[in-house]
C-alpha cells in the first residue's frame, strides 16, 4: 500500500487496521475511494447502486469502509427499527465476534434482562447490548452514515478508546455503544 500523508488518508487507514485487523484489502478499498472516487465509483458501482450512489460523494471513503467490512462479515447494517433477535442474530454472525455471547449470559441472572431490552427502542436495546458486550470485552459500534440504519462493528474493548477520535481526523463520526462516552 502506498505511504498515505494526509492525515484523512492516514486516519482511514487506522480506522481500516482497527475494525479489520490484518486485512489489508479493507485499507486498500478505503483508499482507492480516497484517492481516486470516479474510478471507486466505476469500479464498485453494482455495489454502490443500492446506495443511490453513483457518482463520486464526500463521504465515499466512508461508505468504502461500510462496504469492505460488510463484504468480509465484519458489519451488520441494520434498519432502525429492526428487533432485537434480528439485531443479535446479526451480531452473533460477524466474524469478529466474541467467544460468549453476552446476551447469554445476562440472562442467567434470572432476571427479566431479555424481555426488558425487547421491548426497548432500537437504539436504547443497542445501548443495552453494547453494555454487554463491553462487559465481555468487545466493544459494539456504529459508524454513522447518515442514514436510517445502524452499521454495527465488534472490535476489542481495550481499543474501543481509539474508534470516535479516528473518525473525528477521517472526517466522520462513530460511537462505542454503551459507553459513557456516546
Amino acid at each position: 500500500m502506498p505511504e498515505r500523508t494526509t492525515p484523512t488518508a492516514e486516519a482511514l487507514a487506522e480506522l481500516a487496521e482497527l475494525l479489520a485487523p490484518g486485512r489489508p484489502a479493507v485499507a486498500e478499498e478505503v483508499l482507492f475511494a480516497y484517492d481516486d472516487p470516479e474510478a471507486y465509483v466505476r469500479t464498485y458501482a453494482r455495489r454502490l447502486e443500492d446506495r443511490g450512489i453513483d457518482e463520486p460523494t464526500d463521504d465515499l471513503a466512508w461508505i468504502a469502509l461500510v462496504d469492505a467490512l460488510t463484504a468480509r462479515g465484519l458489519l451488520a447494517e441494520v434498519d432502525w427499527k429492526e428487533d432485537g433477535e434480528e439485531i443479535r442474530r446479526q451480531v452473533r454472525a460477524l466474524e469478529s465476534r466474541p467467544s460468549v455471547d453476552p446476551w447469554t449470559l445476562s440472562d442467567r441472572s434470572g432476571t427479566d434482562a431479555a424481555d426488558d431490552a425487547e421491548a426497548r427502542d432500537t437504539f436504547a436495546f443497542l445501548s443495552h447490548y453494547g453494555r454487554l458486550h463491553l462487559e465481555v470485552g468487545t466493544a459494539l459500534a456504529m459508524l454513522d452514515i447518515h442514514s436510517d440504519c445502524y452499521p454495527l462493528v465488534l472490535l476489542p474493548a481495550a481499543r474501543a478508546a481509539e474508534l470516535t477520535p479516528l473518525a473525528r481526523r477521517a472526517g466522520f463520526l462513530a460511537s462505542v455503544l454503551g459507553s459513557d462516552t456516546l
